[in-house]
């Protein structure tokens, strides 16, 4: 899809990935609304140009906030960035089950709540898409973040089926899944293998750009590979990464 002209709404924008998102795809020509939920990466995306809306997507009012504040708008692509982290490990610790609520209310949640009501406005538009950023770890776990993966597997599965269901209508529906990726979320996890945002944005504006149906974005795509060939192996080598 040509982004040039198009107006998207970007969640999770004001920082890592949607950051570096947001800025490339205002390069390209789109007018992107992005949300937030940090004061000073609010005011800094306000002065980079940037409309947006301050949302915590970990609540339903996050979730109304955004609802309300495009109400009327004509939205062509909307892309589900914004997540949380939940690690727990329950050899170590019990879990915070108010943390694990929040992430599964901003990673699942939100994105189907988006989805739904936003599906009338993107039915109505000539060419639509919506873009949901689940990761590899919705194809194989870490032992040291069973929520989060799981919120990520859902997604991927919803999507899956989503897919599906508007496959004779205007609307293209991409699942991204990055690998670790150099942001605050991954602070302290990865080693020196993780991806700079910057690159793994550029990889999922040129998917957008293309209709790819899913990017495997970085070592994702390595990942993929041996998924393809023995799940069991792809679940070994992830589950104590």
């Amino acid at each position: 899809m040509q982004v040039a002209g198009k107006t998207i709404l970007l969640t999770g924008g004001t920082d890592g990935i949607g950051r570096e998102l947001a800025g490339q795809l205002k390069a390209k020509g789109a007018t992107v609304i992005v949300t937030g939920r940090t004061p000073e990466r609010i005011e800094a995306a306000k002065a980079a140009g940037y409309e947006v809306i301050a949302a915590d997507l970990s609540s339903q009012a996050g979730v109304d906030a955004i609802l309300s504040a495009v109400m009327g708008r004509a939205i062509d692509i909307l892309i589900n960035n914004a997540g949380l982290g939940s690690d727990h490990d329950f050899r170590e610790a019990m879990p915070d089950l108010a943390d694990n609520d929040r992430c599964i209310a901003a990673n699942l949640n939100a994105p189907i709540h988006l989805i739904t009501h936003l599906m009338p406005v993107l039915r109505a538009r000539p060419e639509a898409m919506i873009v949901n950023v689940t990761s590899g770890l919705a194809i194989a776990p870490r032992s040291g973040g069973p929520i989060y993966c799981a919120t990520k597997a859902g997604l991927r599965s919803y999507t899956l089926a989503l897919r599906h269901q508007l496959r004779d209508t205007a609307i293209h529906v991409l699942e991204v899944l990055p690998p670790v990726v150099e942001t605050k979320l991954t602070a302290g996890r990865g080693g020196k293998n993780k991806m700079p945002a910057p690159e793994c944005a550029a990889q999922i504006v040129d998917a957008i750009e293309t209709n790819a149906k899913e990017a495997n974005v970085g070592m994702t795509k390595l990942l993929r590979i041996v998924e393809s060939i023995s799940p069991a192996l792809a679940r070994k080598i992830m589950i104590n990464y």
